[in-house]
C-alpha cells in the first residue's frame, strides 16, 4: 500500500514538472519573430531597453538589438534623451542599416515623418484639436512642433486678433487646429485663431439657449436694415428687432424710429438656430427691464407645460 502511494506521488511530481515547462508553442511567436528578416525601411515597434547620452536600446525580439543614435531620435530641438526617453516604453522606429557589431541601426525620425504625416493628414480632415507649446517667434509667427514635425502659426492665427508682437507666445501651449499638411513639401501649418472662433461661437449659443422668452431687456441700436434693426445685447449677444416689431404703425423704414447708439427696450420673442428675435413695440410700460439679461433668475420646469420663474413664485408672498 506504501509503495502504491509512493507510486502515485511520483507520478503527480512528474505531471506538475511538465506543466510547468514551456511549450514549444508558447515560443511560437517569439521564434518567428527572431527568423523574420528585416530590411531597410521597415518600421518596426520595440521596448527601450537602455538610454545612454548618444543612443537608446531597443528590444526588438529579433536575434540582434536595434539602436538609435542621437541624431536619429528626433526633429524637436527640445528634445531629451534623458528626459524623454524611458526604459520600459515602446518605440516605433524605421530600420536604416546594420552596424559592424550586428545591431540593426533605427531611425525614430523616419518613422515619425512617416507615421505622423498619416496622422496629422487626420486631424486636417476631422478637425481635431490638437495642444501644442510655442518653441520659438520667426518672421509673422510662431514655430511649435506637432507629433515630431516643425509646424509654423502664423501671427494672423495665433489668436482672435492680429498678433503685433508673436515673441510674447513663446512658451505657451495653445489649442491648435491642423489648416495644412502637405508631406510632400514638408509644410503644416496650424490655427489657434478658429478653434478660439469655435469655442467662442459655442459658448454664445450655449448663453443665446439660455434666454427666456418674454424677458426685458436693454440694448443698443448696433446696426440698421431695411428689414429691421440689430441690437445689442449684453453679454456680446445680438437679435434683430423685425420693422414690424419697433413700433405700433406703419413705418417705411426703421430709421424713422431708431437711430445707430440709441438706447431701447426690446422683449424676447423667439430664440431659433443660434438667433434672438426681438421685439420694441411689445414692451408694457409696467414691465421690470433688465439691465442684463444675465440677471434674469433661471427658470425650472414643474412638470407641466410652462415654466415658473423666480417672480411668480414670489408673487403673492407678502413680507412682513
Amino acid at each position: 500500500m506504501n509503495e502504491e502511494l509512493k507510486n502515485a506521488e511520483n507520478a503527480a511530481q512528474e505531471i506538475k514538472e511538465t506543466e510547468s515547462i514551456p511549450s514549444m508553442s508558447e515560443f511560437e511567436d517569439e521564434i518567428t519573430k527572431s527568423f523574420h528578416t528585416l530590411k531597410e525601411g521597415d518600421i518596426v515597434t520595440g521596448t527601450v531597453i537602455g538610454v545612454s547620452d548618444t543612443e537608446v536600446t531597443v528590444d526588438l525580439s529579433y536575434y540582434a538589438e536595434g539602436l538609435i543614435k542621437l541624431e536619429e531620435l528626433s526633429n524637436d530641438p527640445r528634445f531629451s534623451i534623458k528626459a524623454d526617453m524611458i526604459i520600459g516604453d515602446q518605440v516605433t522606429a524605421t530600420v536604416i542599416g546594420e552596424d559592424r557589431d550586428g545591431n540593426i541601426l533605427l531611425s525614430r525620425k523616419q518613422a515619425d515623418d512617416v507615421l505622423s504625416w498619416e496622422s496629422l493628414e487626420d486631424m486636417l480632415k476631422n478637425k481635431t484639436i490638437a495642444k501644442v507649446k510655442v518653441a520659438e517667434a520667426v518672421n509673422a509667427g510662431v514655430v511649435t512642433y506637432l507629433k515630431g514635425i516643425r509646424a509654423f502659426i502664423p501671427a494672423s492665427k495665433l489668436a482672435l486678433e492680429y498678433v503685433e508682437d508673436p515673441s510674447v507666445y513663446v512658451g505657451k501651449e495653445l489649442e491648435v487646429y491642423v489648416i495644412t499638411a502637405d508631406r510632400d513639401t514638408k509644410k503644416l501649418v496650424l490655427s489657434a485663431k478658429d478653434v478660439l472662433r469655435d469655442h467662442a461661437a459655442s459658448e454664445k449659443n450655449d448663453r443665446i439657449s439660455h434666454l427666456q422668452i418674454g424677458l426685458v431687456t436693454k440694448g443698443k441700436v448696433d446696426k440698421i436694415m431695411p428689414f429691421g434693426a440689430f441690437v445689442q445685447l449684453s453679454d456680446g449677444l445680438s437679435g434683430l428687432v423685425h420693422i414690424s416689431q419697433i413700433c405700433g404703425k406703419h413705418i417705411k423704414s426703421p430709421s424713422e424710429v431708431v437711430k445707430v447708439g440709441d438706447e431701447v427696450n426690446v422683449k424676447i420673442l423667439d430664440v431659433k438656430d443660434g438667433k434672438i428675435s426681438l421685439s420694441m413695440k411689445a414692451v408694457e410700460e409696467t414691465e421690470e427691464v433688465l439691465d442684463d439679461v444675465n440677471e434674469a433668475p433661471m427658470e425650472f420646469s414643474t412638470g407641466e407645460d410652462a415654466t415658473t420663474g423666480l417672480g411668480a413664485l414670489l408673487k403673492g408672498i407678502k413680507l412682513q
